[in-house]
């Protein structure tokens, strides 16, 4: 028992820490209310700032994506209980970001800069995607996702049971809408500065990249159901017909290439 509260402590504690990265996620990204931020004024050399910048945002996209997968996690439980062991990733991914929060480097500059109505729409386009983002965390169920449940089910002796495929809400209009409340997020701003840029393009590159691998270990695990759900259903785009299901184009409008 007292191992078993020590698993769920460290669980809680590992949640409590995510929380408020999230929490610290949302005023980076937005540039309010927190100490560091993603835009400001450019200090020291551009060069020195961009290498720093994309080099935190390398280290959150390797340890996001190697903890991740399947072989890693085999690995990782011979050291690590495995009711922790999502727990430990969501610390692990907490710490990544944390550290990019206190390490960004602004690069000052301006891309773009809307005032008005067109300045609330996008105020309102991003907090859709925070929005998203978390309403779509918790009909898969938000506890599981972060840990929480393995640790309450451990303290409690109860053995691990997993959630099962199911696609609720958004699911059954995009596969992946968290993801597309990242993207709401990270691009919906009326002030794009340089560094805002560089951010939303790493993101979006890291998104594209972590879903084929997302989808690759569905498919290892799940088999046809999770294939004919891709067949079904677009990646990110409603109501856009995936690739594998779309139609030949008629002879005459084929490209002569």
């Amino acid at each position: 028992m007292t191992k078993r509260l020590i698993v769920f402590a460290y669980g809680a504690v590992s949640y409590a820490v995510f929380l408020a990265t999230f929490l610290y996620a949302v005023g980076f990204v937005g540039n309010v209310l927190v100490p560091t931020a993603l835009d400001g004024p450019a200090t020291g050399s551009l060069a020195t700032a961009l290498a720093i910048d994309l080099g935190l945002l390398l280290l959150f996209a390797l340890q996001h994506s190697v903890m991740a997968r399947p072989a890693f996690k085999r690995w990782w439980t011979k050291f690590v209980p495995e009711a922790a062991e999502r727990s430990t990733y969501v610390l692990a991914s907490s710490l990544a970001l944390i550290a990019l929060f206190a390490c960004w480097r602004p690069l000052g500059g301006e891309v773009w800069s809307v005032t008005g109505a067109a300045a609330g729409a996008l105020y309102g386009l991003c907090a859709f995607g925070w929005a998203l983002v978390l309403v779509a965390t918790f009909l898969i169920n938000h506890f599981d996702l972060f840990g929480l449940r393995q640790v309450w089910l451990n303290l409690r002796g109860v053995p691990y049971t997993h959630i099962g495929f199911r696609t609720p809400g958004p699911y059954k209009l995009v596969r992946h809408p968290l993801y597309v409340g990242w993207l709401f997020a990270f691009w919906a701003t009326p002030v794009m500065t340089a560094a805002h840029l560089v951010f939303a393009l790493a993101t979006t590159g890291y998104i594209l990249i972590a879903i084929q691998l997302e989808e690759r270990d569905l498919v290892a695990s799940l088999g046809e159901d999770y294939r004919a759900y891709r067949r079904r259903v677009p990646m990110l785009i409603p109501f856009l017909r995936p690739r594998t299901e779309r139609l030949p184009l008629p002879v005459d409008v084929r490209s002569p290439i």
